[in-house]
């Protein structure tokens, strides 16, 4: 094997990128944190500074210069940009316990119908009006119609988590009927994906190929689930100084085995930091390992991620505002009335922890961009509606933590007691 190597002139604009990046994300994101608003919004924003919507519109030659360098320089980018997503993912999986108790099976299930199924049917009504202005080069119907309905419905595991974190609610049982549900809704995304990019491929649609595409996400879920569950009564030593090493070789090694049965990347990162967390239940000092990896990575990894979504958009010459709010309006109300009616009829949860799933269901994140960034790619939308949607992400996502800080404030057992007459300590 040859190791080919960039020239000293392009390995300097690749870190001098990577800095401005960096830089962008950290004074928009503290901005953001002093406004008390997510962080994860002024990342994003941070890195809008140097796309097409300031930096290129100002100075489009520095622009160029510095992230259009050289042939290569965006590949070298997407390889921090998966490495973020992987890390985040990751700590999040960490963090994160399956909960299919019994006492949470119902708001579970209910959480997921509501914030997913509803909304997604009632989003059908939605499709003819905005097709003819989002529709992509491939004339799709079909596939088009799926990504449609998955922009309205998606939950971010991603952005929530991020926002989770920041609150300092990550491990409330709030938190965890949220990411639960949201692991199902992602399930769901990447199945209908899956069936709308081999549509719009082939122009017909492969039961077969679809059939185990659903089989296996759906048996990987369960089978990690119950594996940790009794991974979580066996006490496995391991050596401090070995531990960050073992957990880089399962995380990448995971992604790659998990490739090969078309799991992607977001996915197989957040069930690799759920099972090593089962594994090392017993273990209190891999807590500290693990932090020491998510406070590495939410300094450079996580930053440069969001920050490389905010540098795609260009807000002046891809977007209309009017369809844009429109779009938004009807995403935001149709899972925001499915989840709540879903919930107040099959639950009895406290009106304000009901309207607080109805708020943190809406952020799309992470997702609503793979979405976006994948169907343009396949000519399934056009770069109108790709923006859109990522505008949407982020819009929605500012909402939900400014609504979920308000609350904490409020009351800060909120996250912890969810139904009525409950008393959590």
């Amino acid at each position: 094997m040859k190791l080919d190597t960039l020239t000293e002139n392009e390995i300097t604009m690749t870190l001098t990128a990577l800095a401005c990046l960096l830089l962008g994300a950290f004074i928009a994101g503290k901005l953001f944190e002093k406004i008390q608003a997510p962080k994860v919004v002024g990342e994003i924003i941070g890195g809008m500074l140097f796309g097409g919507t300031f930096l290129g519109a100002v100075m489009p030659e520095l622009m160029e210069h510095v992230f259009d360098n050289f042939t290569e320089e965006g590949k070298v980018l997407n390889i921090f940009y998966q490495l973020g997503l992987s890390f985040l993912m990751f700590s999040s999986g960490y963090n994160t316990k399956i909960d299919l108790q019994k006492k949470n099976s119902r708001i579970f299930l209910s959480l997921f119908i509501g914030s997913t199924v509803i909304p997604m049917a009632a989003g059908l009504a939605f499709v003819n009006g905005f097709e003819p202005y989002f529709i992509g080069k491939a004339h799709n119907h079909v596939s088009f119609l799926l990504v449609f309905i998955i922009g309205i419905a998606i939950t971010s595991i991603p952005v929530i988590s991020k926002i989770f974190f920041d609150m300092g609610i990550i491990n409330t049982r709030f938190a965890n009927v949220v990411l639960t549900a949201s692991t199902l809704q992602d399930l769901c995304l990447w199945i209908l994906l899956n069936t709308a990019i081999d549509i719009a491929l082939s122009d017909e649609l492969n039961i077969g190929n679809m059939c185990i595409v659903i089989f296996l996400t759906l048996a990987l879920f369960f089978l990690v689930h119950f594996a940790g569950k009794k991974f979580e009564k066996i006490d496995i030593p391991i050596e401090n100084s070995s531990f960050m090493q073992i957990c880089f070789i399962c995380l990448f090694g995971m992604i790659a085995v998990l490739s090969c049965l078309k799991i992607n990347i977001m996915y197989s990162a957040f069930l690799t930091g759920y099972v090593i967390r089962s594994i090392t239940n017993r273990d209190k000092n891999a807590e500290e390992k693990v932090k020491c990896i998510t406070d590495f990575s939410f300094s450079f990894f996580v930053p440069v991620y969001f920050a490389l979504v905010g540098i795609q958009l260009n807000l002046l010459h891809n977007i209309s505002l009017l369809r844009f709010a429109v779009f938004f309006a009807v995403a935001f109300t149709l899972e925001w009335i499915g989840t709540v009616v879903m919930l107040f009829f099959t639950t009895t949860l406290k009106r304000s922890v009901i309207w607080n799933f109805g708020i943190t269901m809406n952020a799309r994140g992470g997702p609503g961009i793979v979405l976006a960034t994948v169907a343009y790619n396949y000519g399934i939308i056009n770069i109108e509606f790709f923006t859109v949607l990522i505008l949407t992400t982020m819009l929605s996502s500012l909402i939900a933590g400014y609504w979920l800080r308000g609350q904490q404030k409020k009351d800060e057992t909120i996250f912890n007691d969810l139904t009525k007459g409950e008393n959590v300590s």
